[in-house]
């Protein structure tokens, strides 16, 4: 089958032991498409020409255009481990708008118990070295942060023959929250996108002054020097590979966006430069809100389109991997190859083959990291309480850390590196917001994507400005802000709140 995948992604050899198991036991193979290059002009080339393939990454932009068929009808008949598995969120995984299930979300449903080892979400991070340097301090404050940051980038220069950078910001394509979304948190609220959520209420934060305090700041470190010249102009390969090369110190970021760059370090055993989440805040009275209950990853998996040849056999092989058999292979691997199993059924890895697991090339002949990384799966534990990833596997997470890592966390007391975080409450039930489709040409859509195109324009010039500029170059965003109709994206995300509110409560 045909499958887009809706990021750059290296390609899987064509000898990849998983996908050679998924041949001969399930009678599939995949012919990938990845993202190259801009997403939304990927997208319009597809709708405009109707040409899909067979398995698509989901999107609302796909969904608004009738790329998806309904699946509902498909998952009673053929697929009762899928029904299972999402039998819980049934309400919350239909579309709003038409009441029909068109994406199979790939994350956010638990079985077992919860537990994690390992944070995926946001924060300002930070080198290892860096907070090992002086003495391992607990960074709270923006303002400590960029203290620190500046201090080590003035004692080390340069980092293995590379001029040091203090501070990265990604700022292109849809990934571009590491140069939006930073505000919110530091006033202590979850990641909710474009929008601030208080009493169930939604209000943009783009013009509100605890942001421009965040982009002042910037706009402040930029003037000693600590902000990558090109942070700006960048793209997300660019981005990659300056993480990767060690020599930048500091980043707002989801873990995820960057894994690889620090599995790259990893690999070439650069442990002091991997990086730490710290829950940043604008003063200690505020309670940091990064890390959150593991949320349904809506809109956020893979879909049927329309020209899909036999979507009852996708719906079959998507329900087939959803045994713990396969999803054991797609986490863990081959037992006896990628990890054993002691007396007590504990599964556990050795040194090796955790080495091996977090090696980029390894993976790309030995995971089906393109395939399951959108595919609905198993989180939390199996049935004979393993934990479903290798990470979160307590025993199996003390045994891998390496002494570098050891020592850091006696340095802090911490057991790993999700204690940085305060423990998140229970989720609001509407949330997160930035879930909420706001359906293509709407005019909360054409609101959205002025705000983010103004955003594009005016933050690096604020950021970059003269300081005696910067208040000019704010009031005139907060102006043009004013100008996009902002209301009409408000509306519509409080709709979908009422709308939560009113049919997720079932």
């Amino acid at each position: 089958m045909s499958v887009y995948i809706g990021e750059a992604q290296q390609r899987p050899t064509p000898d990849n032991k998983i996908y050679k198991l998924m041949r001969e036991k399930l009678g599939v193979t995949f012919k990938f498409d990845f993202l190259a290059g801009d997403s939304k002009q990927k997208m319009g080339v597809m709708v405009a020409g109707g040409d899909y393939p067979d398995l698509m990454t989901g999107n609302t932009t796909f969904i608004d255009a009738g790329a998806y068929i309904p699946l509902e009808d498909l998952i009673e008949k053929y697929a009762p481990n899928l029904k299972k598995h999402y039998a819980p969120y049934w309400n919350k995984i239909k579309d709003p708008k038409d009441g029909h299930i068109y994406i199979l979300p790939n994350y956010g449903v638990y079985t077992g118990k919860v537990q994690t080892t390992w944070y995926s979400g946001p924060a300002f991070w930070i080198q290892k070295a860096v907070l090992k340097e002086f003495g391992y301090p607990k960074v709270k404050t923006l303002d400590e942060y960029f203290d620190l940051i500046k201090k080590y980038k003035e004692k080390y220069p340069q980092i293995e023959g590379k001029p040091t950078i203090g501070f990265e910001i990604l700022n292109s394509d849809w990934r571009n929250w590491g140069s939006l979304n930073a505000p919110q948190h530091l006033i202590g609220h979850p990641n909710d996108g474009g929008v601030v959520v208080e009493n169930n209420v939604a209000k943009i934060f783009a013009d509100k002054d605890y942001a421009k305090r965040y982009y002042k700041k910037l706009n402040e470190v930029n003037q000693d020097g600590l902000i990558d010249k090109e942070a700006f102009v960048q793209n997300y390969d660019q981005y990659m590979a300056k993480l990767s090369a060690g020599n930048v110190l500091g980043m707002f970021d989801q873990h995820w966006n960057f894994q690889k760059a620090e599995d790259s370090l990893h690999t070439q055993k650069k442990f002091e430069r991997e990086y730490v989440g710290s829950p940043l805040v604008y003063d200690t009275s505020i309670k940091d809100y990064y890390m959150d209950r593991p949320a349904l990853n809506l809109n956020n998996g893979f879909g049927i389109s329309v020209k899909a040849k036999d979507p009852v056999k996708i719906i079959k092989m998507l329900d087939a991997t959803m045994t713990e058999e396969w999803q054991k292979i797609f986490n863990w691997g081959i037992q006896g190859e990628d990890y054993q199993v002691d007396g007590k059924g504990r599964f556990s890895r050795t040194q090796e083959q955790r080495d091996r697991a977090s090696d980029a090339t390894w993976k790309l002949a030995n995971r089906a990291d393109a395939f399951f990384g959108f595919a609905p799966k198993m989180e939390g534990t199996f049935s004979d309480g393993n934990a479903t990833s290798p990470g979160n596997q307590p025993e199996e997470y003390i045994a891998g850390l390496n002494d570098y890592d050891k020592e850091f966390l006696k340095g802090y007391g911490f057991k790993t590196y999700v204690d940085f975080f305060s423990e998140p409450p229970e989720n609001p039930l509407v949330y997160p917001a930035w879930t909420i489709n706001l359906i293509d040409g709407s005019p909360a859509k054409i609101a959205s994507t002025k705000l983010n195109d103004l955003a594009t324009k005016y933050l690096p010039k604020a950021v970059l400005s003269r300081p005696d500029q910067f208040d000019a170059v704010w009031e005139e965003y907060v102006g043009q802000i004013a100008k996009a109709n902002p209301k009409a994206y408000e509306d519509r995300i409080n709709e979908q709140i009422q709308w939560r509110l009113k049919n997720w409560s079932k």
